[in-house]
């Protein structure tokens, strides 16, 4: 992870600490910015914005050879992000034991939409689920398209049930938590990279990774 640093002006444990502090808690840049200043460094909201854009994606990658395999029931639902005045739909699941399984953001909320949110958790897991619990009419409609595919098995079990899914509809509070102070984002693409990396750190929290392979037990984590 050192040369993604090479050359930046402040210390790799500055910005670690910033683009940390600000998928974790309800905090916005400009209230780093006065943090970092009690702390005696000089930045602008605008460079930590830099940050974590930069940093995001490369933390994913770093923490992604270490995560544990999530169960094969997954809850399935879809909520709401602001995204320059215009509501996107954030598609996420959940297994049930409540392990975030994978999410992606859309522009649309339909059937194909669902179904490129099926695809990338399937090939994200290395496996497909035995049982998929979801109540969107799009979601069965690709869930069913992709078993005539023979991308999801036909003996995947499809079932409605409000009373399961309160579990992922509980998980987007925490999720909605956090990008509710941030206020609405100004494109896509920062909404995107901002939400996957708060995914990341709730994912940490959740302890879906193997530190023991990364001799941390007793230890802070070194990324994040």
């Amino acid at each position: 992870m050192e040369e993604l640093f090479a050359g930046r002006h402040f210390d790799r444990e500055v910005i670690i600490l910033c683009v940390r502090w600000y998928l974790r808690f309800k905090l916005s840049y400009r209230d780093l910015v006065e943090m970092m200043a009690e702390r005696g460094l000089d930045l602008a909201h605008t460079t930590i914005l830099r940050w974590v854009r930069r940093y995001v994606p490369e933390f994913i990658k770093y923490w992604n050879r270490f995560r544990k395999p999530v169960g094969r029931s997954w809850r399935v639902d879809e909520t709401y992000i602001g995204v320059r005045g215009q509501w996107t739909y954030l598609y996420r699941a959940v297994d049930k034991a409540g392990q975030t399984v994978d999410f992606r953001l859309s522009k649309r909320r339909d059937v194909a939409s669902a179904n490129a949110f099926f695809r990338k958790a399937v090939r994200h897991e290395g496996r497909p689920p035995q049982t998929i619990t979801l109540d969107g009419y799009a979601s069965h409609r690709a869930v069913r398209e992709m078993k005539t595919d023979g991308v999801l098995p036909r003996r995947t079990r499809l079932r409605s049930s409000k009373y399961l899914n309160n579990l992922i509809e509980q998980d987007h509070r925490g999720m909605k938590s956090r990008t509710r102070p941030m206020l609405g984002f100004k494109s896509f693409s920062a909404a995107a990279v901002t939400i996957a990396g708060v995914e990341l750190l709730r994912r940490i929290h959740k302890a879906q990774f193997s530190l023991s392979r990364l001799r941390l037990q007793d230890h802070a984590a070194p990324v994040l």
